[in-house]
């Protein structure tokens, strides 16, 4: 349903059209004049809302004979699209409800017709926003109290199931739950008794809940000075404190209570019985989530209203409204930042505080955001444009908040944060008081401060250049500036002569400027030696020495641009297909590309995602390079004086230091997402096709006309052609992970046992970035890994591992158990 359609004046119709075209046409106006007005009330009008929603009732009373079922299907739209203005619609239900009792029965009906559909296809947030619609509706008169104990008692005896993940008892109690603030009065006044049944059974299972997953979703591994407190718990807690208020709380808008009078004298519904759909394994519950806390009261200037305590139910309630706002208006950022600004109780509370906050929790929610990480950068910039005298101010509190508790912030948060910043950064001319940061300079260089400010200067670079990341910082940043992004090839450095190859880089280089063809550029290499032949005597399938002449000139010849390198390489498919046609060879492919441009990581980032579109390279060969010795070649100890022991330790850290960077896992969740890709294209290609088999098996047995059949209709040998594709792309994918898994097993094994041997600690920077890294892979691509859970269980995640590594494994396992 649009939410923007206006009214068109249809008086100027040609006169020459037929009545019947005529009666059309006005129909449709009226229809489009309907949408226009339900889906605008409450917004900005020179009237009240009351008299707005009395009139529109009217309104909509007089137009029921004749659109009926265009009204209901709106007003059911309305409530799932513009939850922000639930107790609006309500009201609105209410009135017509008291006008027409009829009508109030029709959409209680196809609204609970709704809600069972989207449970039963795991719509969980439209689901959501119907129970506290229908909940909102015992305000309004419209449902009879003991009818709502009884749906909540129904969606409560989902916890007794046996054999169910409690990701699903979770989201029925927290339905429960959520509804409270908008019903638990009322609720507490006519039904108390049973109302303090279902509080106590939710109690029970609160208590009864496992949060080993509490730990791999928090931002913070610190509860300084905010407590991470798991969702449910958090909002049980904010509930008892309603219920010990006696159930008042002073942010929801009730226009209802203005038609008091009108609506108790209204006939009430009963709902019909709503029973959970049964558990079934395609079932994909919400996973859980820990609150995000950025500020409290003590952070927020004398002024501009008070922030409401974590555990106050005014707190959730400003969240849920500010979230569905976002969730409303998120496509349009410009909207979405004028209506946020617009809050309905912005003088009550410092709302620009809650704003930034919401945004950031919403940005550093793990798994992942709700929305692509750009929306909140550009939403953010928009709040600023539209109030230049606030919120910046407030950004930067923020920003400088979220620094210095960047010590115990978890990894996939830091790097989410270095994409924002670099990002607003770049949409105020890179200015930032860098002085007052100047303490991570004097840090270790795989500290978390330290490698933020790397991070966010190199994501600065590429989105300007080099030379102004130079100017923007001050002298002291030196040792955090990227390195100019120039390429470092070889074969025309001072002593390059006396190395294997530099004949024939000059003669392909001669050859490519002077736009020669694929094959006249393969027979000036074919004569190269094959050093391996050598070594091993026999054939190792490729040629080292080949594929690294051939790919440092290919690329530094098309190093003048991004568009250069990839003609090169479109140019040039077939040869380095031929080169690399085995998966060393396709490694050692990589390892000259990256050798060649290792001071532009944005370069290797795009190249290689160019390699893997093009098939050069294959995504297991991508994973296996980026474990590979080659990647930790060029890092050595500068330290002096050290005993012999902390000298081979601090070699071995350092060594392993590529895997801080957050490039390397950029191309490493770029390669996982293009096997995914794959996988689901080739499985909805098989989807389709046997519905469109099944779909001509039934035609044949209905007896329809074949001359109808469709030509695209597959054979059953076209099927199981599709199906050996998918199942290989499947194996792939499967084998993908298992290299992924082992190669971080291998790497965390061997420095554990070094610790131990040492007797120094583990939990070093290294650590900290790896272990969470391995944690980003579980946690961003659960849906595919969950699909092998029990292949990673029975060879890998063994009980002979080392129980920290094992815990990670655990705490993942523990998101949908």
């Amino acid at each position: 349903m649009s939410r923007r359609k206006t009214y068109e004046d249809s008086s100027d119709e040609e006169e020459g059209r037929s009545r019947k075209r005529r009666r059309g046409s006005e129909s449709v106006d009226i229809e489009d004049r309907l949408e226009s007005l339900i889906t605008r009330v409450g917004e900005k009008s020179t009237s009240s809302l009351e008299s707005n929603l009395e009139g529109l009732a009217s309104v909509l009373e007089s137009d029921l004979p004749n659109y009926k079922q265009k009204i209901m299907r709106i007003l059911c739209e309305c409530v799932t699209t513009m939850p922000e203005k639930l107790t609006v619609y309500t009201t609105l239900v209410g009135l017509l409800n008291a006008k027409n009792y009829n009508a109030g029965g029709e959409f209680v009906e196809l609204l609970v017709r709704n809600l069972k559909e989207v449970l039963k296809t795991s719509e969980f947030d439209s689901a959501l926003v119907m129970v506290r619609f229908l909940a909102d509706l015992i305000n309004c008169h419209v449902i009879v109290a003991a009818s709502l104990i009884m749906m909540f008692d129904s969606f409560l005896e989902v916890t007794l199931e046996d054999n169910i993940p409690q990701v699903r008892s979770d989201w029925y109690v927290y339905a429960v739950l959520s509804s409270m603030p908008w019903v638990g009065k009322e609720l507490a006044e006519k039904k108390d008794a049973e109302l303090e049944k279902l509080l106590t059974t939710i109690e029970h299972y609160i208590q009864k809940r496992q949060k080993i997953h509490v730990q791999t979703l928090r931002v913070w591994t610190s509860d300084d000075p905010h407590p991470q407190e798991e969702y449910l718990d958090c909002l049980w807690a904010q509930i008892k404190n309603l219920r010990a208020n006696q159930w008042e709380e002073h942010q929801i808008l009730r226009p209802y209570l203005a038609f008091n009078v009108v609506l108790c004298d209204a006939l009430q519904h009963t709902l019909p019985r709503i029973i959970p759909p049964s558990h079934h394994d395609e079932a994909t519950y919400p996973l859980p989530t820990v609150v995000f806390r950025m500020f409290d009261y003590t952070d927020v200037p004398e002024g501009v209203g008070i922030i409401p305590g974590s555990q106050a139910i005014e707190r959730y309630l400003l969240e849920e409204h500010i979230s569905r706002i976002i969730e409303s208006y998120h496509l349009e950022r410009k909207d979405c930042a004028a209506y946020l600004l617009s809050f309905p109780l912005k003088c009550k509370v410092p709302l620009n505080y809650m704003i930034v906050e919401v945004l950031f929790s919403q940005l550093f929610r793990l798994p992942r955001p709700p929305y692509i990480d750009l929306f909140y950068g550009s939403l953010l910039v928009e709040l600023c444009k539209l109030q230049p005298s606030s919120m910046p101010q407030v950004v930067a509190q923020a920003t400088e908040m979220l620094y210095d508790r960047l010590d115990t912030m978890n990894t996939s948060c830091i790097e989410r944060f270095v994409q924002w910043f670099a990002y607003h950064l770049s949409n105020f001319q890179f200015r930032w008081t860098w002085d007052e940061w100047s303490d991570c300079t004097q840090q270790d260089l795989l500290g978390p401060k330290a490698k933020f400010v790397q991070e966010v200067l190199l994501k600065c670079m590429r989105l300007s250049y080099h030379q102004r990341m130079v100017e923007i910082v001050p002298a002291d940043f030196k040792a955090l500036l990227p390195r100019k992004p120039v390429p470092s090839f070889k074969y025309e450095k001072e002593g390059s002569g006396s190395l294997p190859g530099t004949i024939v880089v000059h003669q392909l280089m001669q050859a490519i400027k002077s736009k020669c063809t694929p094959e006249e550029a393969f027979s000036i290499i074919k004569d190269v030696p094959n050093p391996l032949k050598e070594k091993e005597g026999m054939d190792p399938g490729y040629n080292p020495l080949r594929i690294e002449v051939f790919v440092q000139t290919l690329l530094y010849i098309g190093s003048k641009s991004f568009s250069h390198s990839f003609a090169a390489i479109s140019k040039f498919n077939n040869v380095l297909k031929a080169l690399a046609e085995t998966q060393d060879g396709q490694i050692c492919l990589l390892k000259s590309l990256y050798e060649l441009h290792k001071d532009h990581q944005q370069l290797i980032v795009v190249l290689i995602d160019k390699l893997l579109k093009t098939q050069i390279v294959e995504c297991s060969a991508v994973a296996n390079w980026i474990f590979s010795d080659e990647m930790m070649q060029d890092f050595t100890s500068d330290e002096e004086d050290y005993d012999n022991v902390k000298r081979i330790w601090q070699r071995f850290e350092v060594a392993y230091k590529e895997a801080t960077d957050f490039y390397v896992w950029e191309i490493m969740h770029s390669t996982v997402k293009k096997m995914n890709k794959q996988v689901q294209k080739l499985q909805k290609e098989v989807d389709e096709a046997r519905d469109r088999r099944e779909a001509a098996h039934r035609r044949t047995r209905d007896g329809l006309d074949l001359d109808d059949e469709p030509e695209d209709v597959p054979t059953e040998e076209m099927i199981e052609r599709m199906e050996d594709r998918l199942e290989a792309a499947q194996s792939e994918q499967k084998n993908l992970f298992l290299i992924i898994f082992q190669r971080f097993i291998i790497i965390l094994t061997d420095h554990l046992a070094k610790c131990e041997s040492d007797d120094s600690d583990y939990n070093t920077h290294w650590y900290k970035w790896v272990i969470e890294r391995l944690q980003q892979v579980f946690l961003l691509h659960h849906e595919q890994v969950y699909r092998y859970i029990n292949t990673l269980e029975t060879l890998m995640f063994t009980s002979d591992i080392d129980i920290h590594i094992l815990e990670v494994f655990q705490q993942f396992c523990a998101l949908r158990s």
